[in-house]
């Protein structure tokens, strides 16, 4: 079976949090960040089913989970800002930090898998760009991390009878053409031509119910929760749009009360239909969601004249015409696209820059010519200019008429392909990195090793992965492979691709996974859609001031309250201090408990208190001090007036004896 990333790094969280003192309760500390990783994979009762609660920390375990699979094959690290810090010229200070960074999701992801991977790394050759040493840095940073971290944990990596594994690093000057040329997979399409709003989830706004009362206008999520998205994803458009017609067909051939079947014979009728669903909501909403997408799609394809440009895109992007044969008269296809008012400004500039990579740079004016055609604002300009910081060749003599040699060659597409989907030849080069890996035949200059290998060649065999991680002992014989219900453990490829992945690239690693009995999965700072990748492209001439990077923002501090003193508690003010005094205390250790004088209370008389002057006597408040010496007063004898005097002082009122 197929692993899926996602699986893998759900199994480990809950694993580890079993293991952590198994069997008794235990505490589970997580950060803001740390909590939206593991609510990426894991359900809450799954992590409260496992003895978890807040008690006094006895051990604790730091778990390698820094980084989100958000598909079964694909890893990203929410880092949209990583494009920047690796290619802008005034950002060469934060470069280091942001690898080793970047070194430390990997070496995450690599313990979460169980993989000692052997690292090779895109050395791009004839380069001269600042940017060209970036692949190279990055590599050597993840193997000398997975040596020390091997170095610590003798039973990393643990026993597996699959191939040892292989960790490509890459970037994203390996292949400008995939950014810019318009993909028609269903995912890819999508995400370039409609509004899906990107998160910590994935979403699109549609009206659900629409025509009734309750209608709303609502965002869907679209994940690996959703079925249908998972199912046609990665299918071409025509064949999405039949699969969706024909899954609902049947969903009425299954269910004849509903509805006619004849009806259904496009998508509009089919989300007419569905609006009579009301038994069938989650069914409903999750069919409308994707009907309504695949038509706006469709809609947009034909409004912007996609087709027509389409075919000029596969031939810049592949160097050959729907007859693989070298494309003819192409500066007046160009010219005529750009002149045509149907053509939005992006796909004219993103038509510009196929056209200058595919002429491996263009001259001065020419380039200014074709923003004239376009009517594109003056500071598209830069936007191609901007290129060069990805080791593309911006500008070139006027007598220079060569053109760019792709780096794993120029491959024609299988015979007997469908014409329908001639707008679809273009591949990727990172498909041809790992088809080349798999034949044994990636030339080592373009990819060499981080390490010598311990056969002392750089050959093939070995590193197509027939080499187990575990002995001979623990091997298969070839006998058992036979036997019915055989699985032959996979060997896992990861390609980590800094600076951004496209969802075409994603979609690659699929289909070599379906392919070949390899497991492949991408991992990379942020998935870049056409017009991402142009506005960061515009950012890279931008003052650092303006970019508002996360290294520039103050950093996150904790609640001022948790830093202040707690607060002086003060007992609450007494009414009746007399009432008060009376109040009994709770005897301290070792003392007799004192009973209030109750019975000699009860014998006070005001009025008859000798020390008391003439006002107290009568119910009347007086401020001012009695005078011992007073001729109004009796002379007591010297015991009396001692005894009187500190009551006096207690400010208690009593008889005599």
């Amino acid at each position: 079976m197929n692993a899926s990333i996602r699986e893998i790094q759900h199994d480990y969280i809950l694993n580890a949090v079993r293991q952590t003192t198994a069997g008794e309760w235990k505490v589970l500390v997580v950060d803001a960040g740390s909590k939206k990783i593991i609510d990426n994979v894991v359900k809450e009762d799954e992590i409260l089913h496992a003895n978890v609660t807040i008690e006094q920390i006895a051990s604790f375990e730091v778990l390698p989970l820094d980084f989100y699979p958000r598909e079964s094959r694909l890893i990203t690290f929410r880092d949209p800002w990583s494009f920047l810090v690796l290619f802008h010229p005034a950002l060469n200070g934060l470069v280091r930090a942001h690898i080793e960074d970047l070194t430390q999701k990997v070496i995450c992801l690599c313990v979460t898998l169980g993989e000692n991977p052997i690292i090779r790394y895109y050395r791009p050759t004839g380069s001269s760009h600042e940017a060209s040493v970036l692949s190279t840095h990055l590599a050597r940073f993840i193997q000398d991390e997975l040596d020390e971290y091997a170095s610590h944990h003798p039973d990393f990596p643990p026993r597996a009878n699959r191939p040892r594994g292989v960790l490509y690093v890459t970037d994203r000057s390996m292949d400008l053409f995939s950014p810019l040329v318009h993909e028609f997979t269903y995912q890819a399409m999508a995400h370039d031509l409609l509004p899906i709003r990107e998160g910590d989830k994935v979403g699109y706004k549609t009206v659900v119910n629409a025509g009734e009362r309750n209608e709303e206008e609502k965002e869907m999520e679209i994940g690996e929760k959703d079925k249908i998205w998972v199912e046609n994803r990665h299918r071409h458009m025509k064949d999405t749009i039949e699969k969706l017609m024909g899954d609902f067909k049947r969903f009425i051939e299954d269910n004849p009360h509903f509805a006619n079947s004849e009806r259904a014979t496009s998508l509009n009728a089919i989300k007419d239909m569905l609006a009579g669903l009301p038994q069938f909501q989650e069914l409903k909403e999750a069919y409308s969601l994707h009907l309504t997408m695949a038509q706006e799609c469709m809609n947009l394809f034909q409004q912007h004249k996609l087709m027509d440009l389409a075919s000029v895109e596969q031939s810049l992007a592949t160097g050959l015409d729907e007859e693989n044969r070298k494309p003819k008269n192409l500066a007046e296809q160009i010219i005529r696209l750009l002149d045509d008012e149907s053509i939005i400004s992006s796909d004219r500039l993103r038509l510009i820059m196929l056209y200058l990579l595919y002429r491996d740079g263009l001259v001065p004016a020419d380039t200014q010519k074709l923003l004239a055609h376009a009517q594109l604002p003056p500071h598209d300009l830069a936007v191609i200019q901007n290129l060069a910081l990805l080791g593309a060749r911006v500008q070139k003599p006027l007598k220079d008429k060569s053109i760019c040699t792709p780096i794993f060659g120029r491959k024609p597409p299988p015979q007997g392909s469908n014409d329908e989907y001639a707008l679809s030849r273009f591949q990727p080069a990172l498909k041809s990195l790992l088809e080349q890996h798999l034949s044994g035949l990636l030339d080592p200059a373009l990819f060499p090793f981080t390490k010598p290998q311990a056969d002392g060649s750089s050959d093939s065999a070995y590193h197509a992965g027939l080499v187990s991680q575990t002995s001979l002992r623990s091997a298969k014989p070839t006998w058992a492979k036979s036997r019915p219900g055989f699985t032959e453990p996979r060997q896992r490829i990861i390609v980590v691709m800094a600076g951004g992945a496209t969802y075409t690239e994603s979609r690659v690693c699929y289909e070599m996974s379906q392919t070949s009995s390899r497991d492949v999965f991408l991992a990379t700072s942020h998935m870049l859609t056409p017009n991402l990748f142009l506005r960061q492209l515009a950012d890279l001439s931008e003052d650092r001031r303006r970019l508002d990077l996360p290294a520039d923002r103050p950093p996150i501090q904790a609640p001022q309250h948790l830093f202040e003193p707690e607060p002086v508690k003060h007992p609450p003010p007494i009414a009746n201090p007399v009432a008060a005094a009376l109040i009994p205390l709770p005897p301290s250790k070792g003392t007799s408990v004192v009973e209030p004088p109750t019975a000699a209370l009860q014998a006070v008389r005001l009025a008859s208190n000798p020390g008391l002057p003439a006002a107290a006597a009568k119910g009347k408040a007086s401020y001012l001090p009695t005078s011992s010496s007073s001729a109004a007063a009796k002379k007591p004898e010297k015991k009396e007036k001692e005894k009187e005097d500190k009551k006096k002082k207690l400010h208690f009122f009593s008889s005599k004896k």
